[in-house]
């Protein structure tokens, strides 16, 4: 089956571009003109494989959106914002974006981005370890697709998992950031290297982290990070 993208976006014109290119590569396109009609729609029928959400929206804006949206469920999200706006972009990336998009775009770049969201988390659970990856005080177990720390289920979003997994399968061994990028979001991420320190900061907090006294993840300063065996 094909699968299902959401494009929210108060603007007619740049959903039915988009929709457009997508439907030519044989993406299920729906489009929705607001975030409430958007949180509606998939807490109603929530069967979307990844939504296209742009900050920039009368009543409830993007930010807001997806902050809603992160408390019943985990779709992929591509933010599209305004090409000034930087802050749009980080307050996204750390409510839960998988990716964003800076506008004025090609429509094909959207399509890019797209594939390359859906293509890792094929990737992700494709790729299957027999035996749990086991530290002191959490369990990463690949094939359940389960965190736990100190024996308490930690919730992660898919990202963040790929990115904890990327981390803990080398221990002791520290990633650039561009190495993360490669590892998690693939060589085809057009984005900025500072999205790995926004995720990673997620991540802390979802591990019960601290970047002052890790007990997981380690800063490396100047290089990147590394995960504490």
């Amino acid at each position: 089956m094909p699968q299902r993208i959401l494009i929210v976006d108060d603007e007619p014109e740049i959903r039915r571009l988009v929709a457009s290119y997508l439907t030519q590569d044989a993406f299920h396109v729906e489009e929705l003109g607001d975030g409430r009609a958007a949180l509606e729609r998939l807490q109603r029928r929530p069967a979307i494989d990844l939504v296209v959400l742009d900050v920039r929206m009368p009543e409830l804006d993007g930010i807001d959106t997806l902050r809603e949206l992160r408390r019943f469920s985990d779709v992929h999200v591509i933010m599209l914002t305004a090409a000034a706006e930087e802050t749009d972009r980080l307050i996204g990336l750390s409510v839960g974006a998988d990716d964003y998009v800076t506008k004025p775009f090609s429509p094909r770049e959207v399509v890019a981005r797209v594939k390359a969201v859906l293509r890792r988390t094929r990737a992700t659970t494709s790729e299957q370890l027999a035996e749990p990856l086991e530290f002191r005080g959490i369990t990463v177990d690949i094939d359940r697709h389960v965190v736990a720390v100190d024996g308490a289920p930690v919730e992660l979003s898919a990202l963040q998992f790929s990115l904890l997994r990327a981390l803990a399968e080398s221990p002791g061994r520290v990633f650039a950031r561009h190495q993360l990028i490669e590892r998690v979001w693939g060589r085809d991420f057009y984005g900025e290297e500072r999205i790995v320190d926004v995720h990673v900061g997620n991540l802390r907090r979802a591990l019960g982290d601290s970047a002052g006294e890790p007990r997981f993840i380690e800063t490396v300063r100047g290089v990147g990070y590394r995960f504490i065996a």
